[in-house]
């Protein structure tokens, strides 16, 4: 490509530049609603019920500003999208809230729901992958995907908005988790880090088809256990091991984990 071609083809994709709000927008608008509904995430001082119903109803308007200026979005009912959004925003809260008792209960070092809002990233990223995924149910594109990265490149919890996670769902330290499109997690399921669930084919025409695997509830994976394929089920109650590779199915209540060699040899005398 020669120089005025490539200054050419940069002046033709400026046209997509305006198809959708800026991301920092975006996430600042998703973190305004989370910080909104969980206020131990700020130093704001206590606000007044009418502030509180005031700061909702600015949200809202402003969720349908986003969607105004999607171009995606354009023949559709943005406020009316925006109003099921926020109506249906108790039921999320209620099922963050779940996530928030997982941690809790499961990991011996949290000592508070305080501390678990504040500071812990996997709360951070099942809250926003929840907002994104509600969004998307609602039909809205690029912006739950725009969340889940955002995500992602603060937290290393890669969750696209498409995969579906149960109740009380516990993600330990996270790192490196990657949770794809067509996953289906059941409840009390706890995700150590570098955990995949993956799909074992990655070609285009497989869009529409589960590539992903299900977790069936009160599953354990530890750190580095690779899942995939969209006909893999790991079944209610099962322990899935640290570094395991896992392609078949597992029955319910199964231990899988994967048992390395390992030899010491004697260290040298020195002198």
């Amino acid at each position: 490509m020669m120089k005025e071609e490539f200054y050419l083809h940069i002046y033709e994709k400026q046209d997509l530049t305006d198809a959708v709000p800026a991301n920092a927008v975006i996430s600042d608008w998703a973190l305004n609603v989370l910080n909104l509904m969980f206020p131990a995430r700020t130093n704001v001082k206590k606000q007044s019920l009418e502030k509180i119903r005031s700061s909702f109803t600015r949200l809202e308007n402003e969720l349908t500003a986003l969607l105004n200026a999607t171009k995606a979005c354009s023949d559709t009912d943005n406020c009316g999208i925006a109003k099921t959004f926020f109506s249906n925003l108790p039921e999320l809260y209620r099922v963050m809230n779940t996530d928030i008792t997982a941690i809790y209960n499961g990991d011996p070092a949290a000592k508070s729901e305080f501390e678990i809002v504040r500071a812990y990233p996997g709360f951070l990223a099942i809250s926003l992958f929840r907002i994104a995924h509600a969004l998307l149910k609602l039909h809205i594109p690029l912006i739950p995907r725009i969340l889940t990265e955002y995500v992602h490149s603060i937290t290393g919890i890669d969750i696209h908005p498409g995969a579906i996670l149960g109740e009380y769902l516990y993600i330990d330290h996270g790192t490196g988790i990657v949770i794809g499109e067509t996953t289906i997690i059941g409840a009390h399921v706890k995700l150590y880090q570098g955990v995949t669930l993956g799909a074992l084919s990655v070609e285009k025409f497989m869009t529409d088809t589960k590539r992903h695997p299900t977790i069936e509830d009160h599953v354990i994976i530890y750190s580095g256990a690779t899942i995939l394929g969209g006909d893999t089920v790991v079944g209610t109650g099962c322990i899935i091991g640290g570094n395991v590779w896992l392609t078949k199915s597992v029955p319910a209540g199964s231990t899988v984990y994967h048992q390395p060699e390992l030899r010491f040899t004697e260290s040298r005398k020195t002198n």
